[in-house]
This record gives C-alpha cells, sequence and structure tokens, in this order.
C-alpha cells in the first residue's frame, strides 16, 4: 500500500455537553464514528439505523464506558419510523438539540443505465429521507422554542456532476438543495442547518465501490493528502457545524474531500 491512511484522532472538548443528538445511518462509516465521536464531546446520542442487531451492540458498548445513549430502529424512508425516530429522542432525553442526517444508500450506473426503480430508491433514502428527517426535527425544534443544529450528509458528487453514479449524484445535489431552503427558512427561529460533503471514507459504501487495494490506492494518489479518509475525519467535520463553534455558520455544504480540487 503506497498511500497513508493516518489513525482516528482521539482528542475531545466537550462541546456537545449535555445536548441531545440523533445520528441516523448510525451502524457503520460515518454515522457509527459520529455516534462515537458524539458521545465522547458529551453529548445524549440517539443512534438510529435499520440493522437493529448493530444497533443494539453499539449502544451496549457506549453505555458500557460510561456515555448516555439509546438506539432506535429507523427506516428514514418511511415518515411513521422518522417521526418515532424523532420522538423516541425526546422520550429518551426530554428534547432534541442536534441532528445528523446521515442514512444513505449506494448506486452506480450513468443516466441511461439506471432503472427507475433504481433511481426511485436512491431518492427515497438519500433525498426524501433527509426531508422526512428535517421536518420532524425541525417541527421538534420549534416546538421546543430555543433553536438547534442539524447536519445532513451530502458528497462531493452532490457538488460535482457523477457520470458514473447519476441517481446517487442527483439524490446528493437534491440534499444541498434542501439544506440551503430550510437554512434560509429557519435562521430567524434560531435553527441552523448545514451539509458535509464527504469525499472518498473508507466505508462499506466506499468498499463496494472501491473492492481492491489498486483500485484504492488510485483515488487516495488523487488527493494532495494521499490517503482516503477515516470515517472520524468526516465525523469531526460534522461536528464542527453541529457545535456552537459553528454558531455563525448556516446553509453551508462543507467540502471535506483532501483537496483533490485544489489545483483546478
Amino acid at each position: 500500500m503506497t498511500y497513508n491512511h493516518p489513525q482516528k484522532l482521539e482528542t475531545t472538548y466537550r462541546r456537545l455537553e449535555g445536548k441531545s443528538v440523533l445520528v441516523t445511518g448510525a451502524t457503520s462509516g460515518i454515522g457509527e464514528a459520529a455516534v462515537r465521536l458524539f458521545a465522547e464531546e458529551g453529548a445524549r446520542v440517539v443512534a438510529a439505523a435499520r440493522r437493529e442487531d448493530r444497533l443494539t451492540r453499539l449502544v451496549e458498548d457506549l453505555r458500557e464506558n460510561g456515555h448516555k445513549a439509546a438506539a432506535v430502529a429507523c427506516d428514514v424512508s418511511d415518515e411513521a419510523s422518522v417521526r418515532a425516530a424523532v420522538q423516541a429522542v425526546r422520550d429518551n432525553f426530554d428534547r432534541i438539540d442536534l441532528a445528523f442526517n446521515n442514512a444513505g444508500v449506494g448506486g452506480a450506473g450513468a443516466v441511461h443505465e439506471t432503472s427507475a426503480e433504481d433511481f426511485d430508491r436512491i431518492i427515497a433514502v438519500n433525498l426524501r429521507g433527509v426531508f422526512l428527517c428535517m421536518k420532524h426535527e425541525i417541527a421538534a425544534m420549534l416546538e421546543q422554542g430555543d433553536g438547534g443544529s442539524i447536519v445532513n450528509t451530502s458528497s462531493i458528487g452532490g457538488l460535482i456532476g457523477v457520470s458514473s453514479l447519476a441517481a446517487y449524484s442527483t439524490s446528493k445535489w437534491g440534499v444541498a438543495g434542501l439544506t440551503k431552503a430550510a437554512a434560509a427558512g429557519y435562521g430567524p427561529q434560531g435553527i441552523r442547518v448545514n451539509a458535509i460533503a464527504p469525499g472518498s471514507t473508507r466505508s462499506e459504501m466506499f468498499d463496494s465501490w472501491m473492492p481492491t487495494e489498486e483500485a484504492r490506492e488510485e483515488i487516495a494518489a488523487s488527493s494532495p493528502m494521499n490517503y482516503i479518509a477515516h470515517p472520524d475525519d468526516m465525523a469531526r467535520v460534522a461536528l464542527f457545524l453541529l457545535s456552537d463553534e459553528a454558531r455563525w455558520t448556516t446553509g453551508a455544504i462543507l467540502p471535506a474531500k483532501g483537496g483533490s480540487s485544489a489545483g483546478v
């Protein structure tokens, strides 16, 4: 392997102390890294995902290490499921202060190669799912009356056109648009809405797209930093946007792609 892959950072500063946060897509990749990091930063975390066995193990591990955490099964493409997940945060921890809408699915194919069924499946999770989450999170925050912070997961595929990822790229562009619309609409109520746009990050989804070390080395070499990001790298970008350190930031789609377009 010719590229460097640094270990997870261990520094924490309790930036989410006492806050209640919902994380979707919580059982792998960026989502799991975020759940663990947010808990270390003092948050009371509700982890939401479809894989209940993984959820149970994750939350048990967090509790054994002294963190406040709960699990809720959630399919973000189903509105009743999303509504219940948001309510679970309030039931467990009285209120919802923060949300990281990270659940997503992949899918490759150019426009003419993508079936309508695959397009609908990707949009249902990646775009409609984020819409449903924001709808119910914002409603709860408005009812509480003292603001909040939401971060969505877009992608570099939501900043540029990726011809081989037509449906996926479309869904992530939509996330960027939803993020900006909500930021403009709810800023006066003290609700900030931002998004991260991850570049190449080691995850189950990434490994399915790039299954060989040769392919991964080629991707890493395209970045000036010469490595594929750790999921914790992306979780820390989300942490910044969720925290009060970004209190003057809303409507941002923050690229986190290792400088891959720095020379363009």
